[in-house]
């Protein structure tokens, strides 16, 4: 596990810098195609530096209202508060944050950027469904995810997605409508291009444009799921009981009340699923799916009950 450890951290620096390299890519194609010339390549590469390097200070905080976590306060959440020190003085690791989300749907998730600039918030729901030994196991899985360096890609990840699918959206409304390809044809003809290659690039950035939300939505979902099963056996490891995170996830599976304090840039963000899975838990469960980022409960309630 310490090895997995190790690699997950290698992992993290290689997935940052895909998340990067790929915004800046569809920025700079974004320029190219709404015709804004080499003063365009510039400035879409300093957008894309500057809100990657945003992305990397404020995601936590975006995470966080984007899910409308408040702060929990030590006299109304004493136990909470009490699991979470607990925990940490046992494994080494600075307190969190700690955050309530005001929702029925049990579920819970971890954020920030390192150890000492983290944040674990729980609804509402989890804290009124799980007794002690339950709660403790998914406190443990979170705090996992801390402890092994997931928090920083997988929080960046909200921003990623979020900032390539508003150059996408903007890009292909720009190019569709043909105010970019008037600009890149003015551009192309004062540079002697006579189109060709220079349509075949447009082509290719307006397809990459298009898919690029897709990608992006590939590339978040190969964040969390490997990740997932290496936070459950390093949280059943803090606590030494994997029936209490057991229990806690079959509780999970049994319940069919969806986040609604959510969206799909912060799903990979939950220990669950938060969307909808199945027609009876709300529309869009078929696209969820598509793009679920979680693997199966029970494939990891199985690999549990191996321990």
């Amino acid at each position: 596990m310490y090895d997995q450890v190790t690699s997950n951290k290698r992992r993290s620096w290689l997935l940052i810098g895909g998340f990067v390299t790929f915004v800046a890519l569809v920025a700079v194609v974004f320029a190219y195609l709404i015709g804004g010339g080499p003063l365009g390549f510039v400035i879409a590469l300093v957008v894309a530096g500057v809100t990657s390097g945003l992305a990397y200070w404020k995601s936590d905080a975006v995470a966080l209202r984007i899910s409308r976590a408040q702060p929990a306060p030590v006299e109304q959440y004493a136990r909470y508060h009490n699991i979470v020190e607990g925990l940490c003085i046992a494994s080494g690791l600075p307190k969190p944050r700690l955050y309530v989300v005001d929702d029925p749907a049990p579920n819970a998730f971890a954020t920030g950027r390192d150890p000492r600039n983290a944040a674990v918030a729980v609804t509402t729901g989890l804290l009124e469904k799980m007794n002690r030994i339950e709660l403790e196991g998914v406190i443990a899985h979170e705090l996992s995810h801390i402890k092994n360096y997931d928090i920083l890609v997988s929080t960046l990840a909200v921003t990623m997605v979020g900032i390539v699918a508003v150059l996408a959206d903007i890009g292909v409304r720009m190019t569709w409508w043909g105010m970019g390809r008037r600009s890149h044809r003015d551009f192309d003809s004062r540079h002697g291009g006579h189109g060709g290659p220079a349509a075949l690039l447009s082509i290719a950035g307006f397809v990459l444009l298009a898919l690029s939300p897709l990608i992006a939505r590939a590339m978040q979902r190969a964040v969390s799921r490997r990740r997932e099963i290496l936070a459950d056996m390093s949280g059943v490891e803090m606590t030494r009981y994997p029936p209490g995170l057991i229990s806690a996830l079959e509780k999970l599976r049994d319940d069919s009340t969806v986040v609604h304090s959510t969206s799909h840039a912060t799903a990979h963000l939950w220990i669950e699923q938060p969307a909808a899975r199945t027609e009876a838990e709300g529309r869009m469960s078929r696209l969820n799916r598509m793009f679920d980022t979680h693997p199966p409960l029970e494939e990891r309630i199985a690999l549990l009950r191996e321990l």
